[in-house]
């Protein structure tokens, strides 16, 4: 019986895949006809069975993009960049949809010590550098080994300094995998959707209003009570935000 549901699991999710590769097709070349709304549409059918990929969120936010849709293509570029950051093409086309945007906001730069360490933290993710770290933590044990059961002076001198480098390492590499899941964490980034939404100084419709963004901004979430959100803006500003006027990326 176990075999026969996991055999129709197979079946099932062969179907699927083959379908979503038909619509996929299917989007590109209602894209490529200058048909954008229907492109929308068919990649959309795509997402609505449990299927993402970074191809497909990018060809969305192309989409949207070419129907002057701001805070849409903005969010899938974004949600692209997620599962693939360092590909130049949505780099690139992200710029440009971010020109589009009303409000200029400088990012407050990272300096000094903090600086470094952000940009070592961010060669991999957490899960990277936990590996890493078991890996040099196994080559340690190993390396003692050698070091105990050498019998020669000077291979046991190279066996030492070899192990003493590994959990040195072990351990920079654990503080930098706590650190990229602390940094991770507290990362929790939306776009606002709504073409205009006041940021209050309290959750709350009669608290002061602080300012005003505009579709298409990249805030990150701090905090939610009811239906608002604490955010912060890459210049430091917070506030309150309805949160039907963003969409967390």
């Amino acid at each position: 019986m176990k075999s026969l549901i996991y055999i129709l699991a197979l079946l099932i999710g062969s179907l699927t895949f083959a379908q979503n590769e038909n619509l996929f097709e299917q989007g590109n070349t209602l894209y490529n006809n200058k048909k954008y709304a229907e492109a929308i549409d068919k990649y959309q059918a795509i997402l609505d069975t449990g299927m993402h990929s970074s191809e497909l969120y990018f060809n969305l936010g192309n989409a949207h993009y070419k129907l002057n849709h701001i805070a849409p293509s903005i969010y899938y570029y974004e949600k692209a960049l997620l599962l693939n950051p360092k590909d130049k093409d949505i780099q690139n086309n992200m710029a440009y949809a971010k020109n589009m945007t009303i409000d200029a906001i400088d990012e407050v730069p990272e300096v000094g010590i903090s600086k470094i360490v952000n940009s070592i933290t961010n060669i991999m993710t957490y899960n990277g550098w936990a590996v890493m770290s078991v890996l040099l933590f196994v080559l340690f044990v190993l390396l003692f080994l050698t070091y105990y059961f050498a019998e020669y002076t000077v291979r046991k001198r190279m066996a030492f300094t070899a192990s003493f480098f590994a959990i040195g390492s072990g351990l920079i590499t654990l503080m930098l995998a706590f650190r990229s899941y602390s940094l991770d964490k507290k990362t929790n980034p939306a776009i606002v959707f709504a073409q205009e939404s006041q940021v209050k100084s309290e959750p709350n419709l009669s608290s002061q209003e602080l300012f005003i963004l505009h579709e298409g901004t990249k805030v990150n979430i701090l905090d939610t009570v009811n239906n608002w959100k604490r955010i912060k803006l890459a210049d430091g500003k917070t506030g309150w935000i309805s949160s039907e006027d963003i969409k967390k990326i």
